[in-house]
């Protein structure tokens, strides 16, 4: 497969999840497992998309509205702590569609009524990750403090498979979710390619009755992206990796020695070498 090609078909990245939940019934049982409720199968729960915002161009993966609450749910695969300030940009381009199809005049004396929002991510990437927590937007204050004027809060659920087990046992549309991803990485693991892990998967998945009958419509797709995601999620590793080592350099041009990065930072010898490469140093010796 070409760049080009690769680069054309990059959107399909997340699409499983968001194809797979954006399923009415797939969608309602996941709300129905993290929020405690037990809405019927023929609940008023409404799809809704970002994806022809005239205002800011974003996309997130599942957005839905019903009884009277908006809720936002996205999928991860590396763990992203901007979160909350991404959901703030997604609610307000959602409050903004709203008001625009409101008769009154958001400058008037009428208040609006909004749906109240919700913000969830489920994470299934494999760097080491909480069970679950609370992510907030003021974590992102320069200067904290306990009552902030802005506050949005985003509910992280680890959905790896052998994680959260309580809330995969709600939701049998997660667990399988999570077991087909679980199948592709443990065929990779066995020393299989990634479209060969993906295929395999799917087929075994198909045959337990593991998402079957979306598979069954959508085998190329979410093989495809199976492999666009391993390409990206290595792609991604490296720049954290890039990224690291010119922090490590900058703190040694700036007077850091080793013994300061390995205490604080937990420098390894050989980051601690190409940080002194990055900075063009005759004597890249790493002693201690």
């Amino acid at each position: 497969m070409s760049k080009e090609n690769v680069f054309v078909n990059r959107e399909y990245k997340s699409s499983v999840f968001k194809a797979f939940f954006s399923i009415k019934e797939n969608c309602l049982a996941l709300y129905n497992a993290v929020s405690g409720t037990d809405y019927p199968e023929d609940a008023d729960l409404q799809i809704e998309t970002l994806e022809n915002s005239i205002f800011l161009k974003i996309y997130n993966d599942v957005s839905f509205v019903i009884s009277g609450t908006i809720n936002l749910y996205e999928h991860q695969s590396t763990i992203n702590p901007n979160m909350p300030l991404r959901d703030l940009f997604y609610i307000s381009d959602m409050y903004k569609a709203i008001a625009m199809k409101q008769k009154d005049d958001v400058y008037g004396s009428r208040a609006f009524k909004l749906p109240n929002p919700t913000f969830m991510v489920f994470y299934n990437g494999q760097d080491e990750a909480p069970e679950k927590e609370i992510l907030r937007l003021s974590d992102a204050y320069e200067h904290k403090t306990d009552s902030p004027s802005l506050e949005l809060l985003v509910r992280f659920f680890n959905v790896n498979y052998g994680h959260n087990n309580d809330l995969l046992d709600k939701c049998k549309p997660l667990r399988d979710y999570a077991t087909l991803n679980y199948k592709v990485r443990e065929n990779l693991k066995s020393g299989m390619e990634i479209r060969e892990a993906a295929t395999k998967a799917v087929d075994s998945c198909i045959a337990e009755n593991i998402m079957k009958d979306f598979l069954i419509k959508e085998k190329a797709g979410v093989i495809e992206m199976h492999v666009l995601d391993f390409d990206q999620e290595k792609h991604d590793r490296t720049i954290r990796d890039v990224t690291r080592i010119h922090d490590l350099a900058q703190m040694l041009s700036r007077g850091g020695t080793e013994a300061d990065l390995r205490r604080f930072h937990d420098a390894t010898d050989e980051e601690i070498l190409e940080a002194k490469k990055e900075l063009g140093l005759a004597d890249i010796s790493c002693a201690k």
